[in-house]
């Protein structure tokens, strides 16, 4: 036995030694494979031992990726551009100059329900910025959705703020997407930085906040599927509305105005309509609000005007009389200083003598800025225009507010005239209206008039103007005309007689 175990044992050793020679071998021939693997990343040809080159290349390699750590650290993920760290640095290192700063205004909202469509956008704007601003300006991507550019100390205040004015213009360009346009929503601040006044971090922060939309839709607000839906539907609307003037999708509607006092059509109010080439006529409710948001108050409202002014005087020159016509006017349009001149423009354009123009503005409206309302008001009035306060009732001024105002027309809104034939709280506010407008000499018009039962409560009540379905609804151009030139049907909606009673009830009843 132990003859046998001895054998064994004599056997055993060689092999053993055999196997660690062998293991050895192949490790070492790996750890060289290794090496040569590193050395060809780290573009190492020294020589040493093997442990000597490991090492080395490993400490080249570690030293690479900081750098790149460091540089990706340096450079926004979507747009390639520079992060808000080097840009403040060197605005620091500079000591003085111009910072400017460009959002896009829309990023939030189109990343609320497509947000690949968001960066892919965001990424077109940032190329686009990029080629206008070329090599000499720095240019960062310092925040979701805002590029900031730093003019340095060479450049004055004004070019700076010339260059980022036309520089936000051309960015306005569509961004095709999807088979679709899309006109980017842009806006631009800027301030001038000097060192020891404030720090770089804060005149950025500042420029941001400027630029920021309050109508916005946040990402981080919850929005769920139908929501999303909604944002969607909201911008798309918005985007085919930057592009219905040029498409000539706008139309304009003529819902007439009764003088029940004279027994005549006293004129019409001009309502806009958007005619869209996929979804028809779109509710006013739904795109004036958008309009309003948007920014695009100003546009509208002038093309309204414009359109308005251009019926009145085809009202005349075609034999119909000194009819007026009321067009709406935005707080946004009263808020431009050049208001006056640009309503007297479009009256001389039109060859429109101003007493056939009503300008309307809602009760809200017209007491944001007393002091500036009542010097337009004054100005229009004096030349001959009319002021109408629309939904009176409505908003939340004070009556002391409006005394300070001189304006001719009363208009109450439909809600108080609906079936105010029944509603006692509805009467209780029509006649105070109707008693207001009596003791201030100041006409009252009663709109929203759908059935005779209200017309006649109105009338017997002391309002004398009014506008509703029940006389016309809007009506085109061409038909206002064949409208007006029916004095008998105007005659037959106003009689209060119990014969046009009797008729209103067999209508009904056929």
């Amino acid at each position: 036995m132990e003859t046998l175990f001895a054998g064994f044992s004599n056997l055993a050793l060689p092999t053993l030694a055999l196997g660690a020679a062998l293991a050895a071998y192949h490790v070492h021939r790996r750890s060289r494979a290794v090496a040569d693997r590193l050395a060809k990343l780290a573009d190492d040809s020294g020589t040493g031992t093997l442990e000597q080159r490991v090492a080395r290349c490993l400490k080249t390699l570690e030293e690479r990726s900081h750098g790149l750590d460091q540089r990706w650290g340096q450079t926004h993920r979507v747009t390639g551009l520079a992060t808000r760290e080097p840009l403040l640095a060197q605005v620091e290192s500079d000591g003085h100059g111009a910072l400017g700063v460009i959002a896009f205004a829309d990023f939030d909202r189109v990343c609320a329900f497509d947000p690949a469509l968001g960066d892919r956008m965001l990424r077109e704007l940032a190329a686009r910025v990029r080629r206008m601003v070329g090599q000499g300006r720095l240019l960062a991507h310092v925040d979701r959705a805002h590029f900031a550019i730093w003019f340095g100390p060479d450049v004055a205040e004004g070019d700076a703020q010339g260059e980022l004015s036309a520089i936000s213009y051309a960015l306005g360009a569509p961004i095709r997407e999807g088979g679709r346009d899309f006109v980017p929503d842009t806006r631009f601040h800027h301030g001038i930085y000097t060192k020891g006044h404030q720090s770089p971090q804060a005149l950025l922060a500042q420029l941001i906040a400027a630029c920021s939309s309050s109508s916005a839709a946040s990402p981080h607000s919850g929005i769920d599927d139908t929501t999303a839906a909604v944002v969607r539907d909201h911008y798309t609307i918005e985007q085919d509305l930057r592009g219905a003037i040029q498409s000539g999708e706008l139309e304009m509607r003529y819902q007439p105005q009764i003088d029940a006092g004279a027994g005549r059509l006293s004129g019409a109010e001009a309502l806009l309509r958007w005619n869209h080439p996929a979804r028809g006529m779109v509710s006013p409710s739904l795109f004036i609000p958008i309009i309003e948001a948007a920014g695009m108050a100003d546009e509208f409202g002038m093309w309204a005007l414009n359109a308005a002014c251009r019926e009145a005087s085809r009202w005349r020159s075609g034999g119909l009389g000194d009819l007026r016509v009321a067009v709406n006017v935005s707080s946004y349009q009263l808020d431009r200083p050049d208001m006056l001149k640009l309503i007297q423009r479009t009256l001389v354009r039109h060859a429109l003598p101003p007493q056939m123009l009503d300008i309307e503005l809602t009760e809200s409206a017209a007491t944001q800025d007393i002091a500036r309302a009542g010097d337009l008001f004054d100005a229009l009035r004096s030349r001959g225009i009319e002021i109408a306060i629309d939904d009176f009732g409505t908003g939340f001024s004070s009556l002391t507010a409006l005394r300070s105002l001189s304006f001719d027309k009363i208009k109450i809104d439909r809600e108080f005239v609906t079936a105010v034939d029944k509603r006692r709280d509805s009467q209780a506010i029509c006649q105070s209206v109707i008693a207001l407008g009596r003791g201030l000499g100041i006409r009252v018009l009663a709109e929203g008039v759908e059935q005779f039962e209200e017309y006649a409560w109105l009338r017997q009540h002391g309002c004398t103007e009014f506008q509703g379905f029940y006389f016309s609804q809007p009506l085109t151009g061409e038909e206002f005309q064949a409208f007006s030139r029916n004095p008998a049907h105007i005659e037959a909606l106003l009689d209060l007689g119990p014969r046009a009673a009797q008729n209103i009830i067999s209508q009904r009843i056929a």
